[in-house]
């Protein structure tokens, strides 16, 4: 019996998807006398190949893919990077080089990707100042992004901040640095900005400063839905547990 109240569960659900989404009437027939056979039939044929249209799909396989073979996308830069030398090419590896985490290998194709494009593009330069910051020559990174033109978009001025602010913070700058986190956290997203300013903080010894910050940024997690509080749990994890320990510091005194 609840095999069968299943099956119509099942059927149910397909007819209404057919319905709905405006498809062949024919699978209406094949859903009610098929039975299973015809709901799978039509899962495979209509359901999945929606399903796989999907931004959110994609992007899952696409992450699946770079998982099992992380080097894929390197490869194929690196092919068509044989076949034709330019800027885009250039860019397209370092692109990919950086996805895998070889932030030093991307960095000369950055470098020769620039080299071919006249003027200077902001975006190659930004992306070479982030593999030089990730692999560890901050002080490149810095020199090159103080002499970025601002951007017509108040978002990339702020990613453009943000990475400014922690080549600096490599860079031995606190006070800086910590100034320029306090800024991009009135309007960056996430609460990055706040933790990073918060450990410059700890840091520094200026605790109850720490605790100010770290508050706010506990308020912004609980507001958070599950979804964007898992993206960065580790960040967040951290703020509560370090704020946790801050206040029972500063209870015990």
């Amino acid at each position: 019996m609840p095999f069968f109240i299943l099956s119509i569960l099942v059927q149910i659900l397909c007819a209404v998807h057919c319905v709905r989404g405006g498809r062949n009437s024919l699978w209406l027939m094949v859903i009610i006398f098929l039975s299973l056979p015809g709901c799978a039939a039509y899962a495979f044929f209509e359901i999945l190949p929606e399903l796989a249209g999907r931004r959110e799909v994609r992007a899952v396989k696409a992450a699946a893919v770079r998982r099992l073979d992380p080097e894929r996308d390197v490869r194929a830069a690196r092919d068509a990077l044989d076949v034709t030398d330019t800027a885009a090419n250039r860019t397209a590896l370092g692109d990919a080089l950086a996805e895998t985490g070889a932030w030093a290998d991307a960095v000369p194709h950055y470098r020769e990707a620039l080299a071919k494009t006249p003027g200077g593009d902001r975006t190659a330069r930004l992306k070479l100042a982030r593999a030089q910051l990730e692999s560890g020559d901050a002080k490149a990174a810095r020199d090159l992004l103080e002499s970025l033109p601002e951007s017509a978009s108040g978002s990339e001025n702020d990613r453009t901040a943000l990475l400014l602010a922690r080549s600096l913070e490599a860079c031995g700058e606190a006070e800086r640095a910590i100034a320029c986190y306090a800024d991009l956290g009135k309007r960056l997203p996430g609460g990055e900005a706040q933790c990073r300013q918060a450990a410059l903080l700890i840091a520094a010894g200026r605790n109850d400063a720490a605790i100010a910050v770290l508050a706010e940024v506990a308020k912004l997690a609980r507001r958070l839905g599950r979804v964007e509080r898992a993206k960065a749990a580790d960040m967040y994890d951290w703020a509560a547990r370090t704020l946790a320990e801050l206040r029972a510091a500063q209870s015990g005194r």
